[in-house]
């Protein structure tokens, strides 16, 4: 009875521990999309190479009051775009005000101190614009007086809007955004998502060059 436990436990419990873990890879390999088809930021800069269209965007608005804005601004670079900025296809696009741009000017310059900047894009457009391209995220969320908002936002390389839609500490489940005042969300949640994205693109350049050589 003793050697068939021992035999059951080499054989039985690594096969559970497959299944247990196959479905986690499952149900975090998804990343969900909560908007098919947001406006492009190129619509708004007449800068050509900043767009949404075949990037990884992570996506800020931090609106004309900078002592706000400074502290998202920084809590985002130093926990996100850190780790990501020397992967393929990733960036960050900060969406100011018209006219705030002398503001800004010192607080890019302290940030270029101590990060290579060169995947970080700031885009300054009227206060319609701003409002256009954030209500095309069409999230549960406004921006504020300022045109300001507390959440960072993932759109994806098909311009759409990805998230979560069973966040446990979100009522309904759909997470939109990523609260870039709290550390612990962009770590836990944010860093988390971006993962799963290249995890997806992975997955899918492995598969593209398996039909390949199968030709």
């Amino acid at each position: 009875m003793k050697k068939f436990w021992v035999l059951s436990s080499l054989f039985i419990l690594p096969l559970v521990f497959y299944i247990f873990l196959s479905k986690g890879i499952y149900k975090y390999s998804n990343l969900p999309i909560l908007t098919e088809k947001v406006v492009d930021v190129r619509e708004f800069t007449s800068n050509e190479n900043t767009s949404f269209a075949n990037k990884l965007t992570v996506v800020c608005f931090l609106g004309n009051d900078i002592n706000t804005a400074k502290a998202s601004l920084f809590n985002l670079n130093q926990t996100v775009y850190k780790r990501y900025y020397q992967k393929p296809l990733f960036q960050m696009i900060a969406v100011l005000p018209e006219g705030s741009k002398n503001n800004y000017k010192e607080v890019i310059k302290e940030l270029s101190a101590f990060t290579d900047i060169k995947n970080w894009h700031f885009v300054y457009t009227n206060s319609t614009n701003i409002e256009t391209l954030f209500n095309s995220f069409e999230t549960p969320f406004q921006l504020n007086e300022n045109l300001y908002s507390e959440n960072a936002y993932i759109i994806d390389m098909k311009l759409r809007l990805r998230g979560r839609k069973d966040d446990e500490d979100t009522k309904g489940g759909k997470l939109y955004g990523y609260n870039m005042t709290s550390v612990s969300t962009l770590k836990d949640k944010l860093k988390d998502d971006i993962d799963i994205i290249y995890y997806q693109l992975k997955k899918s350049e492995e598969k593209r060059k398996r039909r390949k050589r199968e030709i």
